[in-house]
């Protein structure tokens, strides 16, 4: 009796997890909105993970030296397949595609979670899995639909850049399950951020952000958001993620993004939009299939 209640206690804590990085992940689109009316896509990314660099230095001097050399470059890829290279494609896209298509083409994480891990891994999901993704995915693609925002303006160069992010995610989530198992999640998300904040912040240089009027108050809006999105929507994001990947496993925690749609409802809920019988149709259909991934089944 003592085992089930663990049991159950861990997966109540795997779904609140799930829950958590649904919210921030969901809200993180329109802060790059808001990054991008007076920045440019490369100054709100590239600020993005030096606020995340800095929030989690402290952490990275402090495990850097125990850390294995070994699996420092793992790390630092890990931070640029992660957060570093998908936090400018995301931002570009969006100069080109609205949040919530970005938001929900980001579902795709899972579907290259599958395909990077087989290809890659030689990891072989279960037949729930799989039909978890399939059913999550259909309601996130309904959901899109039910909300007209496919339009014949998007332009499918902006829908590559964010399908290549999810395919970037996939690769992590997988080397990450693999290759990091025997290190703390804030070890992984601290040093890995610190690392890409220098990069990051070379490409601030270069781009221009501290010839602006940073007093103007736009410019100071634009950069509060690319700062919380730095703070909240990566650095803290990623510690709990690389967590949830290595209590729930890869798949799992790559359905997440299932739970992106699901937020961008709730903000349009908040902000009066309309909502029907089929967006709360969709919602149940992409939630369903989270649940249904998460049991157990054949390989």
């Amino acid at each position: 009796m003592p085992l089930k209640i663990f049991l159950l206690k861990q997966g109540f804590l795997n779904w609140l997890i799930f829950i958590i990085l649904s919210i921030i992940w969901g809200s993180s689109f329109v802060l790059m909105k808001e990054g991008l009316v007076n920045l440019s896509a490369y100054q709100v990314a590239s600020l993005r993970i030096v606020f995340s660099g800095i929030v989690l230095l402290p952490s990275a001097i402090k495990h850097f030296r125990i850390i294995p050399k070994d699996k420092l470059l793992v790390i630092f890829m890990s931070g640029v397949l992660g957060s570093l290279l998908p936090a400018y494609l995301f931002c570009i896209a969006e100069e080109g595609i609205d949040s919530a298509l970005a938001g929900t083409l980001n579902s795709l994480t899972p579907i290259f979670v599958i395909i990077t891990g087989a290809l890659f891994f030689k990891s072989t999901p279960t037949s729930n899995k799989i039909w978890g993704i399939v059913i999550s995915f259909t309601g996130s693609i309904l959901l899109l639909f039910s909300k007209g925002h496919m339009q014949e303006s998007q332009n499918l160069m902006y829908i590559s850049f964010v399908v290549l992010a999810t395919i970037f995610y996939g690769f992590n989530v997988n080397m990450v399950h693999k290759h990091l198992k025997d290190i703390g999640s804030l070890q992984i998300a601290a040093v890995a951020l610190t690392l890409n904040a220098v990069p990051a912040l070379l490409v601030l240089i270069f781009t221009g952000y501290f010839n602006l009027p940073l007093n103007d108050k736009g410019v100071l809006l634009s950069t509060a958001a690319a700062a919380v999105l730095g703070i909240f929507g990566t650095a803290v994001a990623s510690v709990i993620f690389y967590m949830l990947v290595k209590r729930a496993g890869a798949i799992f925690a790559s359905m997440v993004t299932y739970g992106i749609p699901v937020v961008a409802i709730i903000w349009g809920i908040i902000y009066k939009e309309a909502v029907g019988w089929k967006q709360v149709a969709c919602l149940i259909l992409i939630l369903y299939g989270v649940y249904f991934a998460n049991r157990k089944g054949r390989q």
